[in-house]
């Protein structure tokens, strides 16, 4: 048995496929405004032959008043099929950094039924350190079919959130840094307390990769459960607005951990709110 994730894939792995059919790669890179970088001119500036923009803050849902809410079915499978994308391909994301965003990409085509979903190890930055193609050539693509499977179990919402923090039902892994999760340093959205939800141990995303590359499963576990996570108990991912919370759950997915959802509200949601409890500290 591999010591990696099923679910990433090398530098190597990838170039060796690039134009082949039925191969899809989606930059799914997003920035926090603290680290100057623009997502969209990086791409327009250089990716990987082939590769189609996945913009985050476009995709979510416009209903919601919320960042990166979850998009409808309907409207993912829409947009999915116009990048000329379908349930059959196999899919690739990548990041900068690596293990960043990507996650949350991979997390939403598992979430929308799509089975050959990939997270490129090491991103889009050692792609271009170790010298692998790069091309700001404009990608070629023909509407394909996406079709959606909503499985809307693997979501976690407000309510369910409250039921989960007063009764414990769920453990709550947070993959925000750890000074936010202690409410040391204030969060990053205007309006937000700081802190962490009653219960919730904090794993932050960084501790999971080495400089973007997705940790082996023996470091996944170790961090796992050094932080308190119970592997063999049900376990809730939260982060600042549902983003970085899916590198926990690529974490537990990899580790064969199957009961588990992501809660998409996020801090942003549960923070903003005047009536949800709030801790501050060391879990």
């Amino acid at each position: 048995m591999s010591d990696k994730s099923p679910f990433v894939v090398s530098a190597d792995w990838l170039q060796e496929r690039l134009g082949q059919s039925g191969l899809s790669i989606i930059d799914g890179s997003w920035y926090l405004p603290f680290q100057n970088r623009d997502p969209r001119a990086e791409y327009d500036a250089g990716h990987i032959p082939g590769a189609i923009f996945f913009d985050h803050d476009k995709m979510g849902d416009p209903q919601s008043p919320l960042p990166h809410t979850f998009p409808k079915p309907e409207t993912f499978a829409a947009a999915i099929s116009s990048m000329g994308i379908s349930n059959e391909d196999t899919i690739v994301i990548y990041d900068g950094p690596g293990m960043f965003t990507s996650p949350r990409v991979w997390w939403m085509f598992r979430t929308m039924g799509a089975k050959n979903v990939f997270v490129l190890d090491g991103g889009f930055d050692n792609w271009k350190e170790a010298g692998w193609p790069v091309t700001d050539e404009i990608t070629k693509v023909a509407p394909s079919a996406f079709v959606a499977d909503f499985d809307a179990m693997k979501i976690a919402s407000f309510d369910d959130m409250r039921k989960i923090v007063e009764d414990g039902t769920k453990q709550i892994a947070d993959a925000r840094a750890a000074r936010r999760f202690t409410g040391v340093d204030p969060e990053p959205r205007a309006g937000l307390r700081s802190g962490h939800m009653p219960g919730a141990r904090n794993v932050p995303s960084s501790v999971l990769a080495d400089k973007g590359y997705l940790k082996d499963l023996a470091g996944l576990k170790h961090v796992l459960e050094d932080a308190g996570v119970d592997l063999s108990r049900p376990i809730v991912t939260s982060c600042g607005s549902g983003i970085t919370a899916a590198v926990i759950t690529l974490a537990l997915e990899s580790l064969g951990h199957k009961d588990n959802v992501l809660y998409d509200g996020s801090w942003t949601e549960w923070g903003s709110a005047k009536d949800t409890p709030v801790v501050t500290g060391e879990a």
